[in-house]
């Protein structure tokens, strides 16, 4: 999965270059919002000097410099507006990724740890050490006769060593699976934030020049208060994805300590485990618009969120469709071939494996 998440780190990245790229279309639009916002100001000035005269009272200048500071902030909006917020930003966003990419770093190593002691552990078990090793599997085979109950031993070998074969395989791709869901969420939650600030940075010249209009001043406080809380969705994602990875650490923490203290401690139930928490970050990524609201609230998102949470939920309930089905399904498959198994002579279990070659001899 190094691979998986290094070729899902280049989409990031790409997203990234995509959304650098396309902030000079913003002068393209400040052209045209200069204009909006021009005949804008000559009614906002008109109107309000007009008021004072009727009024016979004197004009008060400083309400009347603001179209004018908006037009400035118009005709060098790449630099003056996006570059300002940008780089107030940018600090949080490069942040929670630092807190991210160390809790990932330890999960990783602790990963390695954990599966070279699981590999020691059942090496260890005579019963399990042929299930694991070529090198065993075949001394415990040339240590067989040819004799008929040598022979029937062999066979059991050979088909316990491919039901644990298979039930690994089988593991390894439903978690496999679960992380590409993982990292495809992570990614459509990136792909939507650039979206939304692409259009925002684009169209913000002209949200700038209609707020000159009475009755639409709210629209520039409204773009930037949307802008941020869109600009934090990456923030809040690094945050609950370093969570997710600190839980991870401290579970593998865990099952490391087991193996080393516990001779009994069960390999498939931390495993089921690490399945769970991927369930429960696939649908904790499209909470994310939620949080960022929280932090920084725009209106109009709520009905995006609403649709984010209807799809989450409906995400989780297939997700735990499929695993539960899945898991009965072979459950019950590798249930029936150990019966079927163990009423012969050499039958077992074959995820624990048995010492064929010690108890036939």
């Amino acid at each position: 999965m190094i691979l998986l998440a290094g070729t899902f780190d280049s989409l990031h990245q790409i997203l990234r270059e995509l959304y650098a790229g396309m902030m000079p279309l913003c002068a393209d639009m400040a052209g045209i919002a200069r204009g909006i916002a021009g005949l804008g100001a000559l009614f906002y000035v008109a109107h309000r000097v007009w008021q004072s005269l009727a009024r016979a009272e004197p004009v008060d200048v400083y309400p009347l410099l603001r179209p004018f500071v908006i037009g400035l902030c118009i005709m060098f909006f790449p630099t003056f507006v996006m570059g300002t917020v940008n780089m107030v930003l940018s600090p949080v966003v490069s942040g929670t990724h630092q807190m991210l990419e160390a809790q990932v770093m330890d999960m990783n190593e602790y990963r390695r740890q954990k599966d070279r002691l699981e590999y020691e552990a059942m090496m260890r078990n005579p019963e399990t050490a042929y299930l694991v090793s070529d090198e065993e599997f075949d001394r415990q085979l040339e240590e067989l006769g040819w004799s008929p109950g040598d022979m029937v031993t062999m066979a059991g070998m050979y088909i316990e060593r491919g039901m644990y074969s298979l039930k690994k395989s089988i593991r390894d791709w439903f978690r496999e699976l679960l992380e590409l869901l993982f990292q495809a969420a992570a990614l459509v939650i990136d792909t939507i934030r650039t979206f939304f600030l692409t259009v925002l940075a684009i169209l913000g010249p002209i949200a700038f020049a209609i707020s000159v209009y009475d009755g639409f001043q709210s629209t520039m406080t409204q773009w930037i208060a949307r802008y941020v809380s869109v600009y934090f969705w990456l923030p809040v994602s690094d945050l609950f994805s370093c969570i997710l990875a600190r839980i991870q650490a401290l579970t593998l923490q865990n099952d490391i300590a087991e193996l080393q203290n516990n001779p009994d401690f069960s390999i498939d139930a931390s495993n089921s485990v690490y399945i769970i928490f991927m369930l429960i970050g696939i649908v904790g990524y499209f909470t994310v618009p939620t949080v960022a609201n929280w932090i920084i609230s725009a209106g109009g998102m709520g009905n995006y969120g609403r649709n984010i949470n209807t799809v989450a939920a409906g995400t989780s309930a297939a997700g735990g469709a499929i695993s539960g089905a899945i898991a009965g399904n072979i459950t019950g498959r590798l249930a029936s071939s150990v019966d079927g198994d163990s009423s012969s002579p050499g039958g077992g279990n074959a995820p624990q494996g048995r010492n064929y070659a010690a108890g036939n001899r």
